[in-house]
């Protein structure tokens, strides 16, 4: 059904347009948006004052308790997510309660409402108690070297909903809490560096070994990293071509590959000086001359 409007009736939608207080509503809108931006620095004040009240909370935490510096990192940054969430929330209360709305009565109904949402938020809730009990059992802290699910690398934040942990590829991995079904810290004791390197048939295995043992020696006694060994531990494995030395030793925590590469170069100009061999692969060309 098509609905024309009158000349009078155009008349009268004119004059109530221009009746409207427009100034009163640019005015309401401007103090409207003076006092959001406001109550934004106000929100960024409090959380950068909030954020340096916590880090020396927990910086004197640290020296009066005695608990390491990446166990104090760890809580630290919980505590700033925390903080950081109830000043959101009451952000967002108090930009609805400028604009006249009830909070009172959406609080009411959310709590209907979370009922039906927290059937569909099993995963959420699961989240935050496995990050409880992690926190509450120090599994893991800020720093260490872990291997998470398929994930492994250095844990750059601990959540009560996820855990950020830092390839060493450098590519950040959010992994939920709850996919955190098993666990492997390897920052939590002296680390094993283990070197195996490979001799001919034809060498002597015992010169071989005496040889290798006073490389470790002298490795041990100019690194301070190394903490047990290394020590020539005997024959490993017979391989296709060679025989194969293995070598142990115990290190300070995320040394250990500095360790390795320090003694693959030693033991090699080692049984390089002493004429020992590496054995390598060698291809032989055999050509048919035809008659």
């Amino acid at each position: 059904m098509d609905f024309i409007l009158g000349v009078n009736g155009v008349t009268e939608v004119t004059d109530r347009i221009y009746d409207f207080d427009w100034t009163g509503l640019l005015i309401t809108i401007g103090l409207s948006i003076l006092q959001i931006i406001a109550i934004y620095i106000a929100f960024l004040i409090v959380k950068g004052f909030g954020n340096k009240v916590l880090h020396r909370a927990f910086s004197k935490y640290s020296e009066r308790n005695s608990i390491s510096a990446a166990r104090a990192q760890t809580l630290e940054s919980l505590a700033k997510n925390i903080f950081s969430y109830v000043l959101i929330f009451i952000f967002f209360v108090t930009i609805l309660q400028i604009f006249g709305i009830e909070v009172t009565a959406i609080l009411a109904g959310a709590g209907i409402i979370g009922l039906a949402v927290g059937f569909g938020a099993q995963g959420l809730v699961s989240d935050v108690v496995t990050g409880f009990f992690i926190l509450l059992e120090k599994q893991i802290d800020v720093g260490d070297y872990v291997t998470a699910g398929s994930y492994s690398g250095i844990v750059e934040a601990v959540g009560l909903r996820t855990t950020q942990i830092r390839s060493f590829d450098g590519t950040l991995n959010f992994l939920p809490n709850r996919e955190i079904t098993s666990l492997s810290n390897h920052s939590r004791g002296n680390m094993r560096a283990l070197v195996d390197i490979g001799i001919s048939y034809d060498d002597d295995i015992d010169l071989a070994i005496t040889v290798l043992q006073q490389v470790c020696d002298k490795v041990a006694a100019e690194d301070e990293n190394i903490v047990d060994g290394p020590n020539v531990i005997g024959v490993q494995t017979l391989g296709a071509s060679d025989v194969v030395i293995r070598v142990i030793g115990k290190t300070k925590n995320m040394e250990q590959w500095g360790v390795e590469r320090k003694l693959r170069k030693a033991l090699k100009e080692a049984l390089d000086q002493n004429g020992i061999e590496i054995p390598y692969p060698h291809q032989v060309y055999i050509e048919k001359k035809e008659q």
